[in-house]
């Protein structure tokens, strides 16, 4: 059943992925667009965005992908399909750690559909890049720490850093806290933690220590050709991390930034926004253990449950570890988010699936109790249905389920024109569209508010000045800037939306405001009512013209005299 609702899930997103014939998972075009170098190696040359994103992309990760593409697979492809196959195996995982914890299968059921809900509900899984594969990866490390399988739990480390290095400082904190083991006190009833005298447990944290530092010294020791990371003080000042930025970081809410964020909240920020509050009163149900351990002969369940069941809150004080860090030396270990956010998915699952399988055990108890009370016990039968209709049909109460945030491409004649034009060639845009271009077209771009990524400065600096040197020459009045920027950049094409050269145009781009001051002189120049050259120069050398866009050809610009 577990699987069967993995594959029910999975296949909902097949349809989206398939729904038609431009389809690409909204963050793909980051991080898999530029494996189609792999198919064909004289794509993207000398590209800078393609070059970046190549870069920092996990050494494992990447392998991955090229792999299937030397037998013949589109990696564009093969992102479609991963989803369903990462969800499965992360369904499998998942019930194995929380039968471990407590010995029932519908506890394993309850959890597994509780993860595959809410991986559904955001794109991470359907997105199928490195954060995708911490979630079949961490539930097989999980699994495998709680069976104390040495060997397998080490290879997942080693797959964790090859996949999404950030994980193995979860691995790392979790391995540490096995030092330490909780007993009750005989006299009080109450837990506290003392350290392990199990040889066993220091062994294997050790090994699995070692293997941890052995896979991400290789990342502590190269040295990135776009670094150096952004620090903290650099970004407070950009406005690229401002509420208003690409990349908002620093909000004014304080609740929302440190609670929801979704780059500095220590929640999944899907939680903050689902019906009702559903996987947040589920992680409720889920902290409600302890209280239920309490009342054994109410919940003669409980007394199935195993020590184990300590690796929950260890991976939550793990990742609250983690978080803290990388807030303290932003953005050193990347994102603070990611290292609670995931983990707490899981954590959630499983313990609100246990936790449910205890009450429902309970109220089954009632339900079916002895004959002469039956009548009356019936009334529990009530609440036991609804809990169970309410975890098996509450995706169907959810608006877009599930949320893969595949884009569609609305311009296949323009595809299809670039595709026709020399695979070296350079387009040139501060146009929406653009983004889709690398992806569908499989040419390179100048600049695109997708590959806005400011963490890598070397990366970064360029980026930015290739974006204020693109807005000044689209609405400079001087034709001699122009074609100065043409010569400079090399750009082969001008990608324009009909509608750039309104003062509103500009003024609404949340993503060409950022880049001040030339947003700001663009806007005053519409708002003088004076014509920037290209706005003369597009009958002249316009080259392709559909819906709202049209493509200026380089050479005509380059050709073009002064009116």
């Amino acid at each position: 059943m577990s699987l069967t609702f993995a594959t029910l899930y999975g296949f909902l997103g097949l349809r989206q992925a398939f729904g038609s014939e431009y389809v690409v998972q909204d963050d793909a075009r980051q991080h898999v667009f530029w494996m189609q170098r792999f198919l064909d190696p004289q794509l993207f040359p000398n590209d800078l965005i393609t070059d970046y994103f190549q870069s920092v992309a996990p050494a494992g990760y990447t392998a991955f992908y090229q792999l299937f593409a030397q037998l013949g697979m589109n990696p564009l492809l093969l992102n479609k399909f991963l989803p369903t196959v990462l969800g499965l195996i992360t369904t499998g995982y998942c019930f194995g750690c929380a039968v471990e914890m407590l010995p029932v299968p519908f506890s394993g059921f309850v959890a597994s559909l509780l993860l595959n809900q809410n991986l559904w509900m955001k794109d991470d899984l359907a997105s199928a890049t490195p954060r995708a594969f911490f979630y079949p990866l961490f539930t097989a490390f999980l699994y495998y720490f709680l069976r104390r399988s040495l060997l397998p739990a080490g290879v997942t480390i080693v797959l964790l850093g090859l996949f999404y290095p950030q994980s193995v400082f979860l691995c790392t904190g979790i391995l540490i806290l096995q030092w330490l083991k909780w007993i009750k006190h005989a006299k009080f009833g109450i837990w506290h933690p003392t350290f392990s005298q199990d040889r066993g447990d220091y062994l294997f944290c050790g090994v699995g220590l070692a293997v941890a530092l052995l896979v991400m010294l290789p990342y502590a020791l190269k040295a990135s050709e776009f670094g150096p990371i952004i620090t903290g003080a650099e970004a407070r000042k950009m406005l690229e991390f401002s509420a208003s930025g690409r990349s908002d970081f620093f909000l004014p809410n304080s609740w929302k930034f440190w609670l929801y964020a979704q780059r500095s909240g220590f929640f999944p920020l899907e939680w903050s926004w689902l019906p009702f509050k559903y996987f947040p009163v589920m992680f409720a149900v889920g902290l409600s253990l302890p209280v239920l351990a309490k009342f054994p002969s109410q919940f003669p369940l409980i007394k199935q449950l195993k020590t184990n069941i300590f690796l929950l809150p260890q991976v939550g004080l793990a990742s609250l570890a983690m978080f803290i860090a990388a807030h303290a030396v932003l953005f050193k270990l990347h994102l603070p988010s990611r290292y609670s956010q995931h983990s707490l998915r899981i954590v959630m699952a499983i313990s609100a699936g246990i936790a449910i399988t205890v009450i429902l055990d309970a109220l089954l108890r009632k339900v079916t109790g002895k004959p002469s009370t039956s009548q009356k016990n019936a009334l529990f039968l009530f609440p036991f249905l609804s809990v169970l209709l309410i975890l098996l049909f509450y995706p169907y109460f959810v608006p877009y389920f599930p949320r893969t945030a595949y884009k569609i491409g609305q311009m296949p004649a323009l595809y299809d024109f670039f595709q026709q034009q020399p695979k070296d060639i350079v387009i040139a845009s501060v146009a929406d569209e653009i983004d889709r271009i690398p992806t569908f077209a499989q040419r390179s771009i100048w600049v695109g508010n997708q590959y806005a990524i400011p963490y890598h400065l070397g990366y970064y600096r360029q980026f930015r000045q290739r974006v204020l040197d693109l807005i000044r020459a689209q609405y400079s009045l001087n034709l001699v800037e122009v074609k100065n920027f043409i010569q400079k950049s090399g750009v082969d094409f001008w990608l324009l939306d009909k509608n750039a050269f309104k003062p509103n145009y500009v003024a609404k781009n949340k993503w060409v405001m950022q880049y001040q001051p030339a947003a700001g002189e663009a806007i005053e120049k519409m708002k003088d009512k004076r014509k920037p050259v290209l706005e003369n120069l597009l009958q002249q050398c316009s080259v392709f013209d559909r819906k709202n866009l049209i493509v200026l050809s380089s050479d005509c610009l380059l050709k073009a005299q002064e009116k």
